[in-house]
């Protein structure tokens, strides 16, 4: 209620003459109106309890979350949307808001999942729960005297459609655990808009998001959403990959173009590769998401909370760049782990390790999982190394140079292999 609400005064707020103490290294000692303070008094007082959790706990990351807050507040909390409705146009408001939000530099926010006023029907409810699933923060909230909002207030049918996005959710978390550590540093946000990493995606040279009119978004670099812009009709929807090789994130199906010659510039590349679109039936259980060619993501065992340590190895699964596509783009990917709660990653205990990945002429696949950066020894202490669209000509695989079991699983040829601080050579043939 920081904004600041005060529900029995003028403008719901305290009153414009209302006097503020400014006593602030940088600024003039002094009192100030409220007209003056009153958009900072969220940030201020988002800052005050950071501040106030750490001057407690010092080696504790504080947690704080705001609903008000002011350019810079990042730097304390996280945000949310504020008092959303459950109303199918407050679902299709929450992505423009969360990439604008992270386009100001709030990156960890979300907005109310099912909508805080009001009561969802199944079907909203469900939509939604599968759209939080790839975002920054996931929580589901409503005010008093609505229906419930719980998983499984709908039946089995809708609670196992619920089930699997949350579980979905939770298997990506190495992979959104890294986009947070990499928008510390970098300020890029984890919900970003296409033009971020395709500002030359169209035939004119313009970005997707301006001309289409879709609601595709990026979760990370290297994920993809397509949700439908209408999301309570049920006619076809169009959806526009951006250039390069991208692939079905439930099938593994791969969409690719015919093969490049001679240097292209980046604009150039974009306008060539520009994928031509899909047109996607809705359905209820059902989310589009892509993965980009040329991505590793680190992916856990399932888990029911992020305080659990998963049982089994870490997943890489690997989605080549295809084969017909000249791409000079590195094949690539990322994790980041630490504790999760002290400071203890700014004296090296953290884990970051470097994953790439190359095709060679006769089709073998070559990873390589580089020598750990930090000091922190994560929860796995195996890689299960899979590929997707991608099949064996020897059925052989090598371990820096030692034959091992190539194995296929749910689908995808892979091994298993175990976690070494050194680097790792790995080839599927």
């Amino acid at each position: 209620m920081n904004e600041p609400a005060v529900f029995d005064g003028p403008g719901k707020t305290m009153p414009d003459n209302v006097q503020h103490r400014i006593d602030e290294p940088g600024f003039r000692q002094r009192t100030a109106p409220h007209l003056e303070i009153h958009n900072i008094f969220g940030m201020q007082n988002a800052r005050g309890t950071y501040e106030g959790e750490l001057a407690l706990r010092p080696n504790e990351r504080p947690f704080v979350m705001t609903r008000a807050t002011y350019a810079g507040g990042q730097r304390y909390s996280t945000t949310w949307t504020g008092d959303n409705s459950s109303t199918w146009n407050h679902l299709r408001m929450t992505i423009p808001q969360l990439v604008n939000l992270g386009l100001s530099g709030f990156s960890l926010a979300g907005a109310d999942v099912g909508g805080f006023a009001g009561s969802p029907p199944p079907d909203l409810l469900t939509r939604w729960i599968e759209l939080s699933a790839f975002q920054p923060i996931d929580r589901d909230h409503s005010a008093k005297g609505t229906r419930m909002h719980e998983v499984w207030v709908d039946g089995p049918e809708q609670e196992n459609i619920r089930r699997h996005f949350i579980e979905e959710r939770y298997r990506l978390m190495p992979y959104l655990y890294t986009v947070a550590e990499e928008t510390s540093h970098d300020g890029l946000p984890i919900n970003r808009p296409l033009f971020l990493e395709f500002p030359h995606a169209t035939d004119d040279g313009s970005p997707y998001d301006l001309t289409t009119g879709g609601s595709e978004f990026l979760f990370g670099s290297d994920i993809l959403v397509a949700p439908n812009p209408s999301p309570e009709e049920v006619a076809p929807y169009t959806i526009h990959l951006p250039p390069g090789t991208w692939y079905d994130y439930w099938t593994g199906e791969q969409f690719r173009l015919n093969n490049l010659s001679g240097t292209l510039d980046l604009e150039q590349r974009d306008k060539v590769l520009a994928q031509k679109p899909l047109m996607v039936t809705p359905r209820l259980d059902q989310l589009p998401v892509y993965v980009r060619g040329g991505s590793i993501l680190p992916i856990a065992p399932l888990t029911q909370s992020t305080a659990d340590l998963p049982n089994g190895p870490l997943t890489l699964r690997v989605f080549p760049h295809a084969a017909d596509v000249n791409i000079v783009e590195p094949c690539a990917g990322d994790v980041y782990t630490d504790d999760g709660h002290t400071f203890g990653y700014r004296t090296g205990e953290f884990a970051r390790i470097h994953f790439s990945c190359s095709t060679a002429a006769d089709g073998s696949l070559h990873v390589e999982i580089a020598k750990q950066e930090g000091q922190w020894k994560p929860w796995w202490h195996e890689y299960r190394v899979e590929a997707v669209g991608w099949t064996p000509k020897a059925n052989r695989a090598s371990v820096d140079g030692k034959i091992v079991p190539l194995k296929k699983q749910d689908g995808r040829w892979g091994v298993t292999v175990p976690m070494k601080t050194d680097t790792t050579q790995i080839t599927l043939e």
